[in-house]
């Protein structure tokens, strides 16, 4: 099996604090594949809130997300479209 990864900027005001962290964990856990974050030299669950929050992704920080499993293209456009739409719900 194969993975998928992208490189992404965080552009939304608080980075990747609360609730974009828990909308990103909550996007991540609606798929199969398994979900890696990347911030520097931090790999992290994406399915994991703590995870996420223990990254300290502030606003225009870049990120990698990488996905890896059945469902992992599906799985990376979620997490990305849901990045460049700063978080926006709907």
């Amino acid at each position: 099996m194969s993975m998928v990864r992208k490189e992404v900027i965080i552009h939304n005001r608080e980075g990747l604090k609360s609730r974009p962290a828990a909308l990103l964990v909550q996007t991540a856990c609606r798929f199969a594949s398994r979900v890696v974050i990347e911030h520097g030299d931090k790999v992290i669950n994406g399915k994991s809130m703590m995870g996420v929050l223990s990254l300290g992704v502030s606003s225009d920080q870049r990120v990698a997300i990488v996905a890896e499993g059945e469902d992992e293209q599906a799985a990376l456009a979620a997490l990305i479209g849901l990045i460049q739409g700063e978080f926006r719900e709907g």
